[in-house]
């Protein structure tokens, strides 16, 4: 029996990638950890997406309330042309809009303790639910 595909989420920051994935067949995104944003970025990613045999790759995309670019948005958008070249599964952009707030919320509820990792693969299963959400072509 072949591997179950997934998709992989990154929320990306200027320390630490928060990591999510959900399988094609039923599409409920979990958290699966964090990586660290140094000299091994990409080969982590590589790994990662090995490891949940991922069919592709969805990157959150901050921008102001406003839809207007920032600082992040640079950052991101240039860390996603890098990691396009050493894929080789495709890499998509998804709105995260507020998605660390939510996470942050939904820790808080939950009354046990937590750190930033924990914030960030939350913030990046948002991210993948949304992407899922909007694209339900993305199926095994």
């Amino acid at each position: 029996m072949a591997p179950i595909k997934t998709v992989l989420a990154l929320d990306v920051g200027q320390k630490r990638i928060g990591l999510a994935a959900a399988s094609l067949i039923a599409r409920l995104p979990a958290p699966v950890g964090v990586i660290a944003q140094d000299d091994q970025t990409s080969e982590a990613i590589e790994a990662a997406v090995k490891e949940h045999n991922a069919m592709a790759v969805v990157v959150g995309w901050p921008r102001g309330l406003n839809g207007q670019p920032t600082a992040q948005t640079r950052f991101v958008e240039e860390f996603v042309t890098k990691l396009k070249k050493v894929l080789t599964v495709p890499v998509y952009l998804q709105d995260e809009a507020l998605t660390s707030k939510q996470a942050e919320a939904e820790l808080d509820l939950r009354k046990s303790g937590y750190n930033k990792e924990a914030i960030d693969a939350l913030a990046a299963t948002y991210i993948l639910s949304d992407f899922l959400a909007e694209h339900p072509e993305f199926k095994e």
